[in-house]
């Protein structure tokens, strides 16, 4: 797609490049190709200014001019210096790249320790990842930093092992030397490479007991997969993956290879995506996103073709996890979608779903309206559980508020109970402002524990919001 560039192509930069074609933009600034090879920023003043004054460039870098009414400042790259927007990098090459990207994230933070990093622009020349600033949810550093080395797998540089499993070109100790050079640290074993067809296990919390003489291979040790605050949905998931997957050949052996593809939908905040976040972690597995901002396109053809592509790169890291979120934006009904380009997309989807199930790829869909979603795409054999998850109750919030403020130090008198029986029916995400809210509020009046006062000032600031035909339902199938 043809991007609405400022600049002329030919236009030459206070420095003697000359523009080429643009490549990138944003709000407030564009990434273009450059004559000769090499690439330049190109941006606003107002969003230079915010770098200059937050520390992360100098106040000479670059060079400022004028074109048109528009007040501009770029900064030119040569051809092996990598320049572009974190969430468009492809997996480095070597370790050296790697490596480059690491330290990058690690002096950024060290001059910025707020800005979120997720739509930052990577600009190797000065060893910094540059905030874009755009209104967006805040993905962690650690995910980031996963996100460049996989080249756009969702997975933690701080699950070592599933980092491993994604990047096998680079050696475990090479990957660990990236890892910390970031800032983090690597605590779990580096596990041995495991063999064709083999599940890597959830760890379990206790070693089993050592085995009598004579006594034959241990058995899987039984993990238990917990959510706190959705204990329903925590027992979906044990009995129809997690335990599957710890006991893979009692299930083979009457036909169930793999666990099913799960289809979770209910109104937005009520908890789908950490949910999945949280089975993700568990399982250890590698995992992948298709939603409306990533694959979405208004050309013919170029909507399937990244579908495709992500299908494939969940199935080349297998065993993984399919993540895909508001399917509703691409896989309503035919009938009331948008002829031939809308047809094809189902298509894909209808032919990839059962191929990724046989190559060990688990497939959670994600939905706010299952009511729009093509009947073809929803039928048994696809997706053979739809899973209703609304908000939680009040015995719900009171466990959730537990586990938030069981790692916190607190004052004695702190009672969630009260805030239970406010934030009920509410999104999780309420929960976990009260709670966080409430520390900074503690320790911005000097205090060294949470206190019930704090935490009564954050439920004050999170009000209720009303939603339109709001009704409660229990987790549970609906077909």
């Amino acid at each position: 797609m043809a991007l609405d560039a400022w600049l002329p192509v030919g236009h030459k930069f206070p420095d003697g490049a000359k523009v080429r074609v643009v490549v990138y933009e944003g709000a407030n600034w564009q990434i273009c190709d450059i004559q000769g090879g090499g690439r330049a920023l190109v941006a606003h003043d107002d969003l230079v200014d915010r770098w200059v004054d937050a520390g992360l460039i100098a106040r000479g870098l670059g060079n400022h001019f004028v074109f048109g009414d528009q007040k501009l400042w770029a900064l030119s790259c040569s051809a092996d210096q990598i320049l572009c927007p974190v969430v468009e990098g492809n997996s480095p090459e070597n370790k050296a790249e790697a490596l480059s990207f690491a330290l990058a994230l690690k002096a950024t933070r060290d001059v910025d320790a707020e800005s979120p990093l997720q739509d930052a622009l990577y600009v190797e020349r000065i060893s910094r990842l540059l905030p874009t600033y755009s209104i967006s949810a805040r993905t962690d550093d650690d995910v980031v930093l996963g996100y460049w080395l996989t080249g756009g797998a969702t997975v933690s540089a701080k699950s070592f092992r599933r980092l491993k499993q994604t990047m096998s070109w680079l050696g475990a100790g090479h990957l660990r030397d990236v890892v910390q050079a970031a800032g983090f640290e690597v605590a779990e074993v580096i596990p041995a490479d495991r063999s064709v067809g083999s599940y890597p296990m959830p760890k379990s919390k206790e070693e089993p007991a050592s085995r009598e003489a004579g006594q034959g291979a241990p058995s899987i040790a039984s993990t238990v997969f917990e959510l706190a605050g959705r204990p329903d949905l925590a027992a979906f998931f044990n009995e129809h993956i997690v335990d599957i997957i710890q006991n893979r050949d009692r299930y083979k052996a009457l036909g169930i290879d793999f666990p099913s593809a799960v289809v979770l939908h209910g109104p937005p905040g009520c908890g789908k995506t950490f949910a999945v976040e949280r089975l993700i972690d568990f399982l250890g597995w590698p995992s992948f996103e298709i939603d409306a901002s990533s694959v979405a396109s208004p050309y013919i053809h170029e909507t399937s073709k990244k579908v495709a592509e992500v299908f494939d790169k969940a199935m080349e890291n297998a065993p993984s996890v399919l993540v895909i979120d508001e399917m509703e934006a691409f896989l309503a009904d035919r009938e009331t979608g948008s002829g031939h380009h809308r047809v094809e997309e189902v298509a894909e989807f209808l032919r990839r779903i059962p191929e990724a199930a046989r190559n060990e790829v688990l497939i959670i869909a994600m939905t706010n309206r299952v009511d729009m979603i093509d009947p073809a795409i929803l039928r048994r054999g696809r997706f053979d559980h739809v899973v209703n998850v609304d908000f939680a109750s009040e015995e719900e919030v009171l466990s959730l508020l537990e586990k938030l403020l069981s790692t916190l130090p607190k004052e004695d008198d702190v009672d969630p109970m009260p805030f239970a029986r406010d934030l009920a029916g509410r999104p999780l995400s309420d929960v976990t402002f009260v709670v966080r809210e409430g520390a900074r509020l503690a320790a911005r009046s000097g205090k060294d524990k949470l206190d019930q006062e704090s935490l009564l000032t954050a439920l004050r600031a999170a009000p209720a919001r009303e939603r339109e035909g709001a009704k409660r339902h229990p987790i549970g199938f609906i077909r």
